[in-house]
């Protein structure tokens, strides 16, 4: 096989192993720490969205994210770009059992905002370096912008 062949076969499996990570791993840990009773018997403010709305949108924005990931692994693997990719996808993975395993909403809100901090911090590392990357995780900063808003709500609600 050809050198540009290795090279294209290299970039799509890392290309399907993000995408198998962050949508994958996402989802089963949304699965596995369903909200269940406990948040039903909460408080929640009006603008709660139905639950419905959810799956969907986070598996399109986890399919977002996996994408500039591959992007910016492809780009720069040890960067600072990647660090901050990283540390965002650990915040978000960690949110859900924090709020909806062990009930702790307030430290969920820490970790929330962690994550907006996190993802704030890729788009404007990546502005300069890969724009396309950066607008990827423009969608994902308003969601998680309006998760922290909800989850400060059911804070003081609670």
């Amino acid at each position: 096989m050809s050198e540009r062949h290795n090279h294209v076969e290299h970039h799509r499996l890392a290309l399907a192993l993000h995408l198998l990570l962050v949508v994958v791993g996402g989802l089963a840990i949304g699965f596995l720490t369903s909200p269940g009773e406990w948040y039903a018997g909460l408080a929640k403010p009006s603008f709660n969205p139905p639950a419905w709305v959810f799956a969907p949108v986070w598996t399109l924005l986890y399919v977002m994210i996996a994408v500039a990931g591959w992007i910016t692994f492809k780009r720069d693997r040890p960067s600072r770009q990647m660090n901050l990719w990283w540390a965002q996808l650990v915040l978000n993975f960690l949110w859900t059992p924090t709020f909806f395993a062990a009930h702790r909403i307030g430290l969920a809100f820490v970790v929330v905002l962690l994550l907006l901090a996190a993802i704030l911090s890729f788009i404007a590392v990546s502005w300069r370096q890969d724009r396309v990357a950066a607008w990827l995780f423009a969608p994902y900063a308003a969601w998680v912008g309006f998760a922290s808003v909800l989850n400060a709500s059911i804070l003081v609600l609670n």
